[in-house]
């Protein structure tokens, strides 16, 4: 029996720790945001998108996308943010279920659909089973400043463009709490990996 599990967090949670972990174990990872980078290539569809609603004020000089710029200009507009998702989202969504096919057709046991915006973008229903990265309020904001550098307004405003992790909590098939130590979130992984039945 596989099994496809969507595995989600908000910023600073400690989702990418949870990730590479499981990669450690040997699952199979399918990581949007490694998907959403290749999407936005030069030349890509969602390349070409971009452009035409931001313009080439977005791009660096190589002809990369800027995606701290990109990044600041839809942190603060939900239009903007509403926007992108449009153009990038549909491009990532047919790659991911591209990989996740083909690892469920090399016999894997469990694949891991590694989504920051699993609930938000409406993508659980692509997993059998959803595992959510969970801090505190107090925990993600701390976190995040100290690992981007960010005041404590640039934080928020960050934290404050996903939904509440209180609100995924409630959504989730089981939770990791990120608070304590990396050594009880991997024992908490390996007690749900092993009631899952894919240990």
């Amino acid at each position: 029996m596989n099994m496809v599990i969507g595995l989600t967090g908000g910023i600073a949670s400690g989702k990418s720790t949870i990730s590479a972990y499981l990669k450690k174990l040997g699952y199979p990872i399918v990581d949007a945001d490694i998907i959403a980078k290749e999407a936005v290539g030069p030349g890509m569809p969602a390349y070409k998108g971009i452009l035409e609603v931001f313009g080439e004020t977005v791009l660096h000089a190589d002809g990369a996308i800027n995606r701290e710029k990109l990044g600041s200009l839809i942190f603060k507009d939900r239009e903007k943010r509403g926007q992108l998702n449009a153009i990038v989202h549909p491009e990532v969504r047919k790659e991911m279920l591209r990989q996740r096919d083909q690892f469920l057709e090399e016999g894997h046991k469990a694949v891991i659909l590694d989504i920051p915006l699993l609930f938000e973008s409406k993508l659980a229903h692509h997993a059998d089973k959803s595992l959510l990265v969970y801090v505190s309020p107090e925990v993600q904001l701390e976190r995040l400043m100290n690992r981007n550098g960010y005041s404590q307004a640039e934080a928020r405003q960050r934290i404050n463009s996903q939904m509440p992790l209180e609100e995924k909590r409630a959504l989730a098939d089981e939770t990791i709490d990120n608070n304590g130590t990396m050594e009880n979130s991997f024992y908490q992984l390996d007690e749900i990996l092993r009631k899952w039945n894919i240990q």
